[in-house]
C-alpha cells in the first residue's frame, strides 16, 4: 500500500497532511473523482476553480481533479 495525499488547490492551496493508503494510483485518482462529486454539492464551496490534486510519496502530482469541470472548461481556471 502506498499512501497518497489530496491537496485542494485554488487561489490558496491546502496540504493534506495525512493522506491516505491505496494499493494503486488508480484507487487513489478515483477517490478523488468522489471527493469533487461531494464537494460539488457543498453549498460553502463557492471557489469555482477548486481542484483536489492527488499528489504520491514522492511528491510527484500524479492527478488533477476538478470539482467543477464545467467551469474549467468555460475558461474559469
Amino acid at each position: 500500500m502506498r499512501t497518497y495525499y489530496f491537496d485542494m488547490k485554488d487561489g490558496i492551496p491546502t496540504r493534506d497532511r495525512t493522506g491516505l493508503e491505496f494499493a494503486t494510483s488508480a484507487g487513489a485518482i478515483e477517490h478523488s473523482r468522489d471527493l469533487a462529486r461531494r464537494l460539488r454539492h457543498d453549498p460553502r464551496i463557492t471557489d469555482r476553480r477548486l481542484s483536489i490534486v492527488v499528489v504520491d510519496e514522492s511528491g510527484a502530482e500524479i492527478h488533477r481533479e476538478p470539482v467543477y469541470p464545467a467551469a474549467m472548461k468555460v475558461g474559469l481556471s
